[in-house]
């Protein structure tokens, strides 16, 4: 069964293109801190949902490769390590930190909580860029 990955690439896209403009010091440098701000939590809201669709849609192949049954029953780690065995990903512990800041990042709000994550937004953007690729080779 070939399973639409079309709204995690998009939120992928999003993300990238958020971070993209977060970073860009020429056109940080022309807004008020106000809407700096607004830009880095627009990161971290893409960052959340991103996560998330990413996160499913692996779930969801491996469903699709390993059965209901079996993958139903993992702890969110579990499916991490499953994906690392299936060369559907690289690092699994790196998850496990996104997972952490996509909690942090929808229960507390703070501004050096809100930096962690964005940084950790940052450095996710590679890692769901790749898992997404091998989602997408997987899912041929």
């Amino acid at each position: 069964m070939l399973i639409d990955l079309t709204p995690a690439e998009k939120a992928l896209k999003s993300l990238s293109g958020a971070i993209d403009s977060a970073l860009d010091e020429e056109f940080m440098g022309r807004l008020t801190d106000i809407q700096q701000k607004t830009i880095r939590a627009g990161v971290i809201q893409n960052f959340e949902f991103s996560y998330e669709l990413c996160w499913k849609m692996l779930r969801r192949i491996l469903i699709e490769l390993e059965g209901s049954e079996e993958i139903t029953q993992l702890s969110r780690k579990d499916l991490f390590r499953l994906a690392a065995q299936k060369g559907l990903m690289a690092d699994p512990e790196k998850w496990f930190i996104f997972h952490r800041a996509r909690n942090e990042a929808s229960h507390t709000y703070n501004e050096a909580k809100a930096n962690e994550v964005f940084n950790i937004a940052c450095d996710f953007i590679s890692s769901a860029n790749k898992l997404m690729l091998n989602l997408i080779n997987r899912n041929d």
